[in-house]
């Protein structure tokens, strides 16, 4: 069965100029189920986690300051929102929900958070709207407790996961690849085990055709034995934070072959959400909706 982290905890009352990238997270769980490619068995809640798996990512004093609003104003200025206690429970949430779903992963093969791909936020800060990093707490927990030993992350996010790469720079246990718009921010880039820049305006043809030249030969080299994918679907034209222009369905595609690619090799796999920005709502809910109607269609 697929399973799904959400919780309406994810969905909280920000300022005008926040509240439409983020009321996605309403809208697709309620898109999902009213076509019938979910039911309600397929999300689960998750409670919020606790500080000891944060804290194999996460520096202490930096997550003590989050916890305790106590962050400066130059700390807070790199995040971009307006800090609350209820936003640091959703972003608790989350990275448990995260953390879950490798959990069902490990048994079912796949499964994924509506929210999450919080790859800016780094070992001992946050920026651009990300606290604390999902798919690195996740990682991190996985191989704290035996549970694998050679993860792949694969960010498919418009923008670099600078804050996933910094974690992970001296790791060898997790292998971060990073496609991205060359110009889109961060405008310091990290440095990923592998990062591929697109130019503006790239196209399906030239971004489905560098996926599907070095996937394979990443799964193959580095052989992992988990897979977090963050599926952003930032990278269509027309979306207010990309510069980069695949079509809905060349979006499609790039999860259709990520998935398959998964599912030919046996490898378990969880997926968040990430970045969607488009000038058009509607866009962004069936650009994401058809990452779980693919999980639904190959892996069960």
């Amino acid at each position: 069965m697929l399973k799904i982290s959400f919780d309406k905890n994810y969905i909280y009352p920000l300022d005008k100029n926040h509240r439409f990238p983020m009321i996605k997270y309403e809208l697709l769980p309620e898109q999902l189920i009213r076509e019938n490619t979910c039911s309600q068995e397929n999300f689960f809640s998750p409670n919020q986690i606790l500080d000891k798996d944060v804290l194999l990512t996460h520096n202490s004093e930096y997550y003590r300051k989050l916890v305790s609003q106590k962050l400066s104003k130059s700390e807070l200025r790199p995040i971009g929102f307006p800090m609350s206690k209820k936003l640091v429970e959703r972003e608790k949430i989350i990275s448990q929900g995260t953390i879950d779903g490798s959990l069902y992963s490990l048994k079912y093969k796949v499964s994924m958070n509506i929210a999450g791909g919080t790859h800016h936020a780094f070992y001992d800060r946050g920026e651009a709207f990300c606290m604390l990093n999902d798919q690195a707490i996740a990682a991190n927990y996985l191989l704290n407790n035996n549970l694998c030993q050679k993860i792949l992350i694969v960010d498919l996010d418009v923008h670099q996961g600078n804050g996933t790469a910094s974690i992970f720079s001296n790791s060898k246990n997790v292998f971060t690849l990073s496609f991205h718009g060359k110009n889109n921010y961060p405008f310091k880039k990290e440095v990923s085990d592998l990062d591929v820049e697109f130019q503006n305006g790239a196209n399906d043809k030239i971004y489905l055709e560098s996926l599907k030249r070095k996937l394979p030969k990443i799964v193959d080299e580095f052989q992992p034995d988990f897979i977090f994918y963050l599926s952003g679907v930032d990278i269509m034209e027309n979306d207010k934070l990309g510069k980069l222009a695949l079509t809905l369905e060349g979006c499609k595609e790039r999860d259709r072959y990520v998935l398959n690619l998964c599912k030919l090799n046996n490898i378990p796999l969880q997926i968040s959400m990430g970045g969607g920005y488009s000038l058009e709502l509607k866009n962004i809910i069936e650009a994401h909706a058809n990452t779980f109607r693919l999980a639904q269609e190959i892996f069960f």
